[in-house]
């Protein structure tokens, strides 16, 4: 497994968690993002989250430095020529996505499987003009990557059977289980309930039906969720799910995967949750 390199592009919250929990499986990682101080913040995310890992006894201090050594970083997507998978998880724009993808396509081996990591951009309209589009299919990590379990594969119109298996295996080598997703509708299945979900919670607050608070205790308490909705929004990212939710309502026209007002203001006013340190509940200084 170590002769494999894996290349990740994108080196904000979850590119630098998919570099982090595929260096530790021990495969080789390349790093890639145009912004220098972005791999910078990156790297320090994954030393600060390697240490956790070894004071909480989950990995010794050996295996801690073996993983970090087997990152590199580069602003070069030309560096991308020997990896044998590349895990995109930029910005959630398909126009900014289609360009990562025709570069590296340009680049990489043909057999260099190309995956995304968006959350719910159909991959068929991310591999549109992709020279080999049947490569390209969709591994959408949860937030932490290094501790959530699940990871979609999604499979888009072109995708083949080899490349699914592929990224399954990729994503089981990585301690993930997986489900397969055989159509990439907007929002795959996680988004899709999510966002309905998420959507109809903030309403309900927005509305005064009920707090933040009263709405997440009865999720917990009453549905056996470990978090309710509305703390699972701060964690993700407010800006993360209003982009899902604007994604799956151009896809759907349905009404109820319009991000509610409240969401598209508080994204407006920069309180996105735990990594601005106020979204529905405040949290320390990020």
């Amino acid at each position: 497994m170590s002769e494999l390199v894996v290349g990740v592009v994108g080196a904000g919250l979850m590119g630098s968690g998919i570099a982090q929990v595929a260096a530790s499986a021990g495969y080789r990682v390349r790093l890639h993002d145009v912004d220098a101080s972005a791999l910078d913040r990156g790297l320090a995310a994954i030393d600060a989250s390697l240490n956790r890992f070894v004071s909480k006894e989950k990995m010794t201090a050996d295996d801690a430095r073996a993983a970090r050594d087997r990152i590199r970083t580069t602003t070069r997507l030309a560096d991308f020529t020997d990896c044998d998978f590349v895990v995109e998880a930029v910005f959630e724009d398909l126009d900014v996505k289609r360009v990562v993808f025709a570069e590296l396509a340009a680049i990489v081996r043909p057999d260099t499987v190309l995956a995304s990591n968006t959350t719910a951009i159909p991959i068929t309209r991310i591999a549109a003009g992709v020279n080999r589009p049947e490569r390209v299919v969709g591994t959408h990590f949860f937030s932490p990557v290094q501790v959530m379990q699940l990871c979609e594969i999604v499979r888009g119109f072109h995708t083949d059977d080899a490349t699914v298996a592929r990224a399954r295996d990729f994503a089981e080598s990585l301690g993930k289980t997986c489900i397969v997703v055989n159509r990439d509708i907007a929002g795959f299945v996680t988004s899709r309930l999510l966002v309905a979900f998420v959507n109809e919670a903030v309403r309900l607050v927005e509305s005064g039906v009920a707090s933040a608070e009263d709405i997440d205790t009865a999720c917990r308490l009453g549905f056996g969720h470990p978090m309710g909705p509305l703390a699972t929004l701060d964690l993700t990212g407010l800006d993360v799910i209003a982009h899902a939710a604007e994604a799956i309502y151009e896809a759907t026209r349905d009404a109820k995967f319009a991000p509610p007002e409240l969401m598209t203001r508080m994204v407006a006013a920069g309180r996105l949750g735990r990594k601005t340190g106020q979204g529905f509940y405040h949290y320390p200084a990020p």
